[in-house]
């Protein structure tokens, strides 16, 4: 008598709010739900991307001629051909794999929900291990991603890091979320001994994004095993993605919580839970970074470099969970092959709809997966495919791409959106310290006749070292100058061709001071560029306020001759310890960005003092003071490539 299907229908009545399972999917829903990516537009996973997964796991875990041909029928034609395939190929298997402990001496292992594709053909076979993101739905996310990679050959082993999921959903695992802690490596440990007995791999492989990603790193570290990484989304240090210039980032943590598929009290350990009760309440940060510390790969990389284990990296300029610029010092420490892949965008939205689905338009080719698939074919097969002459860098060039309007098919007027017809420009580079090849320092000045806004002035130009000026704003009221509208949702529009477009004229000068410079034209002759931006900027200011604290949230926007501008990079900093009347130097780096500034549009820096995505210093109605004193004028370092 076959065994039960976990994945048969139902989960709709069983888990309410689940998406339904048993309706079939058409060829252009299918199409909608890549198309749309991961997430949805309240940073949850999107219900079709989710059913669609489920859907995918039906087919291929059915066991009876009966009930495979009932979930074949749920899918589109061309899904269920590729599914078809697959099955012809290799094996299709649910487990539930042995882990490691919860704690010391504790009675019995956690236990993993796993999925695998055991090739049928005569091996060995590489294997991929999968260690799934941080959502409640665990691997069947997926699974068209491991669909790819059987039919290139892979055995895949996925699996649901601990303690995630949805209490009683055959995808959740067991035990409690560690965080990428230890028990999350040895986790990953077992899973590599269990695909070992089961499929004797020829070699083996760690692919995730972002949760699965940091994971994969950190297995490889210590496990001499894994002779590859693809890491997507990733991050390299969870202590400064979380906690940086003395600024949480506790939006994204909140965002994170909301998606363990379970509330606090049942998914972490007390310690763990006191660990995110301390950041969420501005407290023992000390202790919140010792302990994002022990989860980074950064601190591993003597590891790493050891085992020489080659190392694939994607991520975003607008990364709003981890932000780019501790995976760029991660990526800097690998002594090991390596490639960085950075895409406009924000977290999952370039590789998530081809890990979900196919490709929303027939013959489309998401890049960021293929390049992720061609690393493994390179180290896990030995495939000569161009992989070995790649420059370490490949930067997208951000919103260099063309579009136009989206129309309304019954209207035929415009729908408010863009889509891409000629994707954005990619540049390479031999490393990361190669991208930036010059720097130009701007001066700030105090503001013009009027209480307008002061001016960015050239270091080379008459002015760049004003000093003595002052300039206040009342502190503690956001304005119109904003990082994002909402996490993961101004990304995915800006991968789609569809920045955010701010009118810089609403920005509250009452809540913030800004500088801008003069039209840009190309000191190089670059016809059509004003500036290339590519690197890291770095901001010095002497602030001073009627609080002992502040916050200074530096912001720089690319503005069109209408005042309407797009951001090119941003970093908030809080200052602590000041005393009223007295001032206080500070300099502190932006995110990194590749960005051309069109010549004719000039470069505005605005500093304000909240941002819905952090933590700040501010207390409101209190006044911060930017001054430019002598000897340490205030500057903008613009890093030129």
């Amino acid at each position: 008598m076959p065994k039960e299907n976990p994945f048969t229908t139902g989960s709709s009545e069983r888990f309410p709010g689940f998406p339904d399972v048993t309706a079939a999917l058409t060829a252009a829903e299918t199409s909608r739900i890549t198309a749309r990516g991961l997430w949805a537009a309240d940073a949850t996973v999107d219900p079709g991307a989710v059913r669609l997964g489920q859907t995918l796991a039906n087919a291929l875990l059915s066991d009876t001629p009966e009930g495979t041909d009932a979930a074949m029928a749920l899918l589109p034609a061309e899904l269920a051909a590729v599914v078809e395939e697959v099955r012809g190929l290799a094996l299709p298997a649910y487990h539930r794999v042995e882990g490691a402990a919860e704690s010391e001496g504790a009675a019995e292992n956690v236990r993993l929900s796993a999925f695998s594709l055991r090739q049928l053909g005569q091996g060995p076979h590489p294997l991929v291990v999968v260690p799934a993101g941080w959502t409640p739905f665990g691997w069947p996310l997926f699974l068209w991603s491991y669909l790819v990679l059987a039919r290139r050959g892979y055995h895949v082993l996925a699996y649901t890091p601990r303690g995630l999921g949805i209490p009683g959903l055959p995808s959740t695992s067991g035990g409690l979320v560690d965080v990428a802690g230890p028990h999350d490596w040895a986790d990953g440990s077992a899973v590599i001994d269990f695909a070992v007995d089961r499929f004797a791999p020829s070699v083996i492989g760690f692919m995730g994004e972002s949760y699965g990603s940091g994971i994969s790193q950190l297995v490889a570290a210590h496990d001499d095993r894994v002779a590859a990484v693809v890491a997507l989304s990733t991050w390299g240090n969870l202590a400064t993605s979380l906690y940086d210039h003395n600024t949480r980032h506790l939006a994204a943590v909140k965002a994170l919580l909301a998606l363990t598929g379970g509330p606090v009290e049942s998914k972490f350990d007390a310690a763990n839970r006191e660990i995110l009760a301390d950041f969420q309440a501005d407290r023992n940060l000390d202790a919140v970074v010792e302990w994002g510390l022990k989860r980074a790969p950064e601190s591993y990389l003597s590891l790493t470099n050891e085992k020489g284990t080659p190392t694939f990296f994607s991520q975003t300029w607008h990364e709003s969970l981890f932000a780019v610029n501790q995976t760029l010092t991660t990526f800097e420490g690998l002594d090991v092959p390596k490639r960085l892949n950075v895409w406009i965008g924000d977290h999952a939205a370039p590789e998530g709809p081809a890990l979900i689905g196919p490709p929303a338009v027939r013959g489309e080719v998401n890049l960021p997966m293929a390049e992720a698939y061609a690393w493994l074919d390179h180290h896990l097969k030995g495939e000569r495919n161009g992989v070995e002459e790649w420059p370490q860098v490949c930067s997208q060039v951000m919103f260099s791409y063309v579009t136009e309007p989206v129309l309304d098919p019954e209207t035929g007027e415009p729908t408010g959106e863009n889509r891409i017809v000629v994707p954005a420009r990619r540049e390479t580079s031999p490393g990361w310290n190669e991208v930036t090849t010059g720097t130009e320092v701007f001066g700030l000045t105090a503001d013009g006749a009027g209480g307008t806004d002061g001016r960015l002035v050239p270091a080379s130009g008459t002015g760049a070292e004003d000093t003595g000026w002052r300039r206040a704003f009342l502190a503690g009221v956001d304005t119109e100058a904003t990082a994002m509208d909402a996490i993961m949702k101004t990304g995915q529009a800006e991968w789609r061709g569809n920045p955010k477009i701010y009118d810089t004229h609403k920005i509250d000068r009452r809540h913030a001071v800004a500088w801008t410079t003069e039209p840009l034209v190309s000191p190089d002759g670059d016809e059509g560029v004003g500036r290339r931006v590519r690197g890291i900027p770095r901001l010095r200011l002497t602030v001073r306020s009627t609080a002992t604290s502040a916050s200074l949230y530096a912001h720089l926007l690319d503005v069109a001759e209408d005042g309407t501008a797009r951001i090119i990079s941003h970093e908030p900093l809080n200052v602590y310890g000041l005393t009223p009347e007295q001032d206080t130097t500070v300099a502190w780096s932006l995110q990194a960005a590749a960005y051309d500034i069109p010549s004719g549009n000039r470069l505005m820096l605005v500093v304000d003092s909240k941002d819905p995505l952090y933590g700040d210093a501010s207390v409101t109605w209190t006044q911060t003071v930017i001054g430019s004193p002598e000897g340490e004028p205030s500057r903008l370092e613009l890093p030129l490539g």
